[in-house]
């Protein structure tokens, strides 16, 4: 019997890298570090719905996604797996791809912090000035 065909994609936000392995004939199951997405999000709702939204376009369901996401806080594990999700997708099927960049889920967001300046408290807050 053939080994179904693995996908394999990264998605990044911020500081965090996200590694998608997406398997076919599969339940539309996502394991994120060997966790279910309910319990590595567990209270984080709108995480678990951000990161889910790709498999549930149509015809994307039969496919599992097993993912290994290191960096960054909450917020931007859920974006950077939710973005290697979609590049996944993208590359099975020009369909998929035309769904995923309508949705903007293929677009890097190249938002990073700022790095604080010398002679600063923070990146942009400055000291108080004082004239006298």
């Amino acid at each position: 019997m053939a080994k179904p065909e693995l996908t394999r994609s990264t998605g990044r936000r911020k500081t965090s890298i996200a590694q998608i392995r997406l398997v076919p004939q599969g339940a539309g199951k996502i394991t994120i570090n060997g966790k279910p997405l309910e319990d590595y999000f567990r209270g984080y709702g709108r995480q678990v719905h951000e990161v889910s939204a790709p498999l549930r376009t149509e015809g994307a369901g039969g496919y599992d996604a097993f993912v290994k996401v290191e960096g960054g806080g909450i917020t931007g594990q859920a974006q950077a797996v939710r973005h290697g999700i979609a590049r996944a997708l993208a590359k099975l099927d020009t369909g998929f791809k035309k769904t995923m960049r309508k949705e903007g889920w293929l677009t890097r967001d190249p938002r990073m912090v700022e790095r604080k300046k010398p002679g600063q408290p923070k990146a942009r807050k400055r000291f108080q000035y004082s004239k006298r």
